[in-house]
């Protein structure tokens, strides 16, 4: 059940705290007080959208959050490893901010929204005016039908060929389409994968070497020039004084002294091994012409000039990168064997989609079985509660029928059926699809009706409904008030209601209206005590100038219940 909910800057709601008990709750009010509010807050609870326009004006934050007490640890908390806590408890806190940001969190810890949603159809359900509008919806239908047969399972069963099937159609159709133009495909492949062959790009860094090639070949003048500078400037030279040829005759000099200077020889030993290395540093100097290689440079940068102008062509066609060109090619000819076996590799998924179909059909048949039966309960259940609802003569049926086209069993994500909600409102009148004929009061009577039956089935801890009376007379409000209390025997039942027979059934009221604060609208809601009731609903039958008479009528429908 619910335990309790603290709402803080959410419209006119600026702090709000509030206990919930078990049973039927009633919250009643003034239009405009504040009752949507709520509806908005348990939304978001669950894991309903929220948005900026939400956040009290003039505020930067707002903030729901719930206590939902004996809650069991149901599977979507089992796989994200939550738990209720020593006391069964479960807090959700929901925060969102004016620039967007928004967090959640469970038992203090921070999760995703995403899992929010997944335990919010467990904790809390809803029911409001927009509820029953989606009974306009055939696919809304489909969802009430599998809620209440509990074909969970079967369609998780059904899903993994489902997707093999749209995976092997979607195969079929594009080599179909393949096969359609194939002659021109399979010339176009070839000659793709001949122009790739052609140019041999089997070094992967082949780019890179002609690049740098090129970039030697065009400086290799420079290269010369002062190679050759430093060469004839350091090393051996025929022509003029050499620094290696001055070092030579300097030592040759100081060895002349060495009987009269004893130190002249180790400055002469020091003088060779400069020569040595300044004639090794010519000579690898003048092989940096040496390793250029380049016997015609100007052929040469032609050639590579060339080759990179290939290479920039395929990859204007095939790939960025020699990487993906040779990718390229080597789809091309993948392509292009599927073409060439193409009618043989059609025939094989073709045969495929055929084993697939008979098992969807057969998984399909089984879930159409369990929704048929579901949906004769269904009928009668719902039609039990409307002739309680004043509606006796009112027929609900469910239509559920497979579909076909072109003789073939049409497969959808949730099987092959088609499912509508059908009602004959007079004797002897064919039943019509429920939008089609359901006034608002009806629908809301026929929501009512499904939502008892489901809840009863498998329902969640918390029922909401909004404004549930909307359309329909005192004595059928009264009926409602008596099966939403019927209902509250066994799940928690919380109504947003402008009825006093409904009001006067609950077993907590809470009113709602709004104050003025330092100049600002605020909601207040108050839990009713026995003459608060008496009032509140004395104030609904009469409006402003309650009477004594309607203050009676108030006790006396209080004291009937």
């Amino acid at each position: 059940m619910l335990h309790s909910l603290y709402i803080e800057n959410i419209a006119v709601a600026r702090r709000i705290s509030l206990d919930f008990e078990r049973g039927f709750t009633v919250m009643t009010g003034e239009t405009g007080a504040g009752k949507s509010v709520m509806i908005d807050c348990l939304a978001l609870i669950t894991g309903g959208k929220s948005q900026r326009e939400m956040i009290r004006s003039g505020e930067e934050r707002a903030m729901v959050s719930a206590v939902f007490s004996d809650i069991p640890v149901y599977p979507p908390l089992a796989e994200a490893g939550i738990s209720p806590d020593e006391n069964g408890d479960l807090e959700i806190i929901r925060t969102f901010t004016a620039d967007g940001r928004s967090s959640v969190k469970i038992n203090r810890r921070t999760v995703p929204l995403t899992l929010l949603r997944e335990i919010g159809p467990y904790l809390v359900s809803i029911q409001s005016q927009s509820e029953a509008r989606n009974l306009l919806d055939k696919s809304f239908h489909l969802d009430m039908l599998d809620e209440y047969a509990g074909t969970a399972e079967l369609l998780a069963d059904y899903a993994v060929p489902y997707a093999s099937l749209n995976e092997l159609t979607s195969a079929a159709q594009s080599l179909r389409e393949s096969l359609r133009e194939k002659n021109m495909l399979t010339d176009i492949l070839k000659y793709q994968i001949k122009e790739i062959d052609a140019a041999k790009l089997n070094d992967p860094d082949e780019e890179e070497k002609l690049i740098a090639s090129r970039t030697k070949i065009k400086d290799i003048e420079r290269i010369a020039k002062y190679s050759n500078f430093v060469y004839r400037a350091l090393a051996q030279s025929e022509k003029g004084a050499s620094a290696s040829v001055l070092l030579q005759k300097s030592a040759a000099a100081l060895r002349q002294l060495a009987d009269v200077m004893p130190e002249a020889e180790q400055m002469a030993a020091r003088l060779d091994n400069y020569r040595y290395e300044l004639e090794d540093i010519g000579e690898s100097a003048r092989a940096l012409t040496d390793d250029s290689d380049v016997d015609n440079p100007e052929q040469q940068l032609n050639a590579i000039e060339a080759r990179l102008s290939l290479m920039e062509r395929l990859k204007r066609k095939y790939g960025t990168t020699l990487a993906e060109i040779r990718q390229f090619r080597n789809d091309a000819a993948a392509r292009l064997a599927d073409l060439e076996s193409g009618d043989e590799k059609l025939s094989e998924i073709e045969h495929e989609i055929g084993k697939i179909r008979k098992v969807l059909s057969e998984k399909a048949a089984e879930i159409s079985r369990r929704r048929q039966n579901a949906a004769e309960e269904l009928n009668r259940a719902v039609s039990e509660t409307l002739a309680y609802l004043d509606m006796p003569k009112v027929r609900f049926l469910t239509d559920v029928h497979t579909v076909y086209a072109s003789g073939a069993e049409q497969f959808g994500p949730r099987g092959s059926d088609d499912v509508t909600f059908m009602i004959a409102t007079n004797p002897g009148e064919p039943p019509m699809p429920l939008g089609k004929i359901a006034s608002g009061g009806e629908m809301s009577r026929v929501m009512l009706a499904l939502r008892s039956v489901l809840n009863t089935q498998s329902g969640a801890a918390t029922v909401v409904f909004d404004e549930i009376d909307a359309g329909v007379s005192g004595g059928t409000s009264e009926k409602i008030g008596l099966k939403l209390k019927e209902i509250s025997a066994c799940t928690q039942v919380l109504c947003v209601t402008h009825s006093p027979q409904i009001a006067s059934l609950a077993d907590h009221h809470l009113r709602i209206r709004k104050t003025e604060h330092d100049g600002r609208a605020e909601s207040e809601i108050t839990e009713l005590d026995a003459d608060g009731r008496v009032a509140e609903i004395a104030r609904i039958i009469g409006g402003i100038d309650v009477t004594e008479t309607q203050r009676e009528a108030a006790r006396e429908m209080i004291e009937k219940q």
